[in-house]
């Protein structure tokens, strides 16, 4: 992310934002929560990207550029809080856990207003013990460096269903399977079969929030059925792909605010 702009201040605010909308990369001074509560956020620095469905937020560390793009209309909850404020004692994004509590924090918090009252104090109060309880989760998809796993990385990116093992994807970009694994060990920090699971994962966080059909999903994202999708899909989120669409659909039922880019 060679260029971006700072703002300062990051806002504490809701907003609906627009299938497919995106905030070119940016900076703040401030710390910042970032929560969709309906619709999937994909929030990307330079070290790789973090998606979080309705049940995750982007913990987002002051002075990191990112970018945020929206897959499927968002209902985006925006928290920024000072660089001295540091509930989770985290300088790297994060995912975290939203329960039904913490969610409800958010939602009320976002949606007061800023009057520096007693009520809103304790609110935010709160807040933070609430965060600082949520644990984070491994939704991360980390960018590679090494151009032999760039290439790589590209062609699953484009189609991440390919069914092709290391050794076959290494043969196309004339690299060795071994070495191909000791690159997503020591650039990832994962295995290739992690890796690969993880945008997956994301490829079908995406398809979802636009409404595609579960085994459909499933078929296109390389699962071998959609029972084996939805086994792998509930222990990574909590909950059903069936149960992830279903959410979807009521919030969109919801009166909506204003649509605009965050």
């Amino acid at each position: 992310m060679p260029k971006f702009r700072h703002q300062p201040t990051a806002p504490t605010r809701s907003q609906w934002v627009a299938p497919g909308a995106a905030l070119d990369a940016h900076r703040h001074d401030d710390h910042q929560i970032v929560y969709a509560a309906r619709g999937v956020l994909a929030v990307t620095t330079g070290a790789g990207t973090w998606v979080a469905p309705a049940n995750r937020a982007v913990w987002v560390p002051a002075g990191t550029v990112h970018a945020h793009h929206a897959h499927g209309g968002l209902e985006l909850h925006l928290v920024g809080l000072s660089p001295a404020e540091n509930p989770l004692g985290l300088d790297e994004p994060a995912v975290l856990t939203v329960g039904p509590l913490l969610r409800e924090l958010i939602l009320a918090y976002t949606r007061a207003p800023g009057d520096g009252s007693p009520a809103r104090a304790r609110l935010r109060a709160v807040l933070l013990d609430q965060l600082r309880a949520s644990p984070q989760t491994p939704v991360h998809l980390p960018a590679p460096t090494a151009p032999a796993l760039r290439a790589l990385c590209a062609i699953l990116h484009a189609d991440p269903g390919d069914p092709r093992t290391l050794a076959a994807l290494g043969r196309e970009i004339g690299a060795s399977d071994r070495t191909l694994s000791r690159l997503f060990r020591s650039d990832l920090g994962m295995t290739f079969p992690q890796w690969r699971t993880q945008l997956r994962l994301y490829r079908a966080l995406v398809l979802l929030a636009e409404g595609t059909p579960v085994t459909t999903v499933a078929h296109a994202c390389g699962w071998s059925s959609a029972s084996a999708f939805i086994d792998v899909f509930r222990r990574a989120y909590g909950h059903t792909p069936g149960a992830h669409l279903a959410r979807g659909e009521r919030k969109s039922d919801e009166g909506r605010g204003p649509v605009r880019v965050v």
